[in-house]
């Protein structure tokens, strides 16, 4: 009988490889029994990751707030419901693709929502960190030996608003592209073509253009959105891409590369992916919570800047040498 559930579970992952050791052995079996109880709903995975994303969004309000210093035991509280609620989008947000895979009810849609829901998430949590630097700042300015006033306040909102936008758009949206597409890579070596979403550019491009307007608008922003975001990733993994594109040119497909080849990218793969775990949810929010409450969100844009952005620049450097070296020898 156990023996029956593990294999259940693992058909429902996209491989135990990819997950790091709490979603593997915590948040991925809790999310299986999740997906279990909607499919006997008839509950459409895209309904879970909406809720997630609506959920998740909710949380800001809560990190609006100071925690324990500037608001006591009330400010450490709604500090808390945000994290909770925000563990519980992110267990939504994993249970819609294990549903998917338990109900066959894959959907182009659907990927583009997961790639979505993150960003939905922390834009307004951003937001809302920055309305809460503005009204609770008395540490940072304590330290640095700013006095406290009115237009020292704004001009120091201001400076953290800079680093909110940059943190965001600049770092964490772009990290986590890597992250997802280092993931679908793996997957790809690991089981080929069908067993990973290693979508391109080109094809979403296409699949845009041959999308009538007339009565699909929507749907092609999310297409389009969906092509930007392909796009972004193959533009930070230039090595990969000459790798695919030769790889295709010699063998008809890149599916259609020898074992050896498949093996040693598959090898480097294996070795950056405890890395690439880092730059996911788990590690990344575990900080931000850390950061909250203990009444210093600042501290979590500079750690997704300066730690995540050299973990990030790691990664990528390590994947691309290995993939120009298999280039160039082929």
């Amino acid at each position: 009988m156990l023996q029956d559930f593990k294999n259940k579970y693992l058909a429902t992952l996209k491989s135990p490889e990819t997950e790091d050791w709490l979603d593997y052995r915590v948040v991925r079996p809790l999310c299986y029994f999740m997906a279990v109880l909607f499919a006997k709903f008839n509950i459409h995975p895209n309904a879970v990751t909406i809720a997630s994303m609506f959920i998740g969004a909710g949380s800001c309000f809560f990190f609006a707030h100071g925690s324990f210093y500037y608001e006591g035991w009330h400010g450490l509280w709604l500090n808390v419901v945000g994290v909770l609620l925000l563990c519980v989008a992110d267990l939504l947000d994993c249970t819609d693709g294990q549903l998917a895979r338990l109900t066959g009810k894959k959907s182009r849609l659907g990927r583009i929502l997961d790639g979505m829901a993150g960003f939905t998430w922390f834009i307004p949590i951003y937001v809302a960190l920055m309305f809460r630097f503005y009204h609770h700042h008395s540490l940072e300015f304590g330290w640095l030996g700013i006095p406290d006033t009115e237009q020292n306040a704004l001009i120091a909102t201001a400076v953290v608003t800079a680093l909110a936008l940059y943190s965001g758009f600049a770092c964490m949206g772009p990290q986590q592209r890597v992250a997802d597409y280092y993931i679908q890579i793996h997957l790809f070596m690991l089981k080929g073509e069908k067993g990973s979403e290693l979508d391109s550019s080109e094809q979403q491009q296409k699949a845009y253009e041959e999308t009538p307007t007339e009565g699909n608008r929507l749907w092609k922003y999310f297409l389009k959105t969906y092509v930007d975001y392909t796009r972004q990733q193959e533009k930070a993994t230039p090595e990969f891409q000459k790798l695919v594109r030769q790889l295709r040119n010699k063998y008809g497909s890149a599916g259609n590369m020898p074992a050896a080849i498949r093996q040693e990218l598959l090898n480097e793969s294996r070795r950056i992916m405890p890395w690439n775990a880092l730059l996911t949810f788990n590690f990344r929010c575990g900080m931000f919570f850390l950061f909250c409450l203990i009444d210093l969100p600042v501290g979590n844009f500079l750690f997704e800047i300066v730690c995540l952005g050299l973990l990030t620049y790691f990664i990528i450097r390590h994947h691309e040498a290995c993939c120009k070296r298999v280039r160039e020898r082929e």
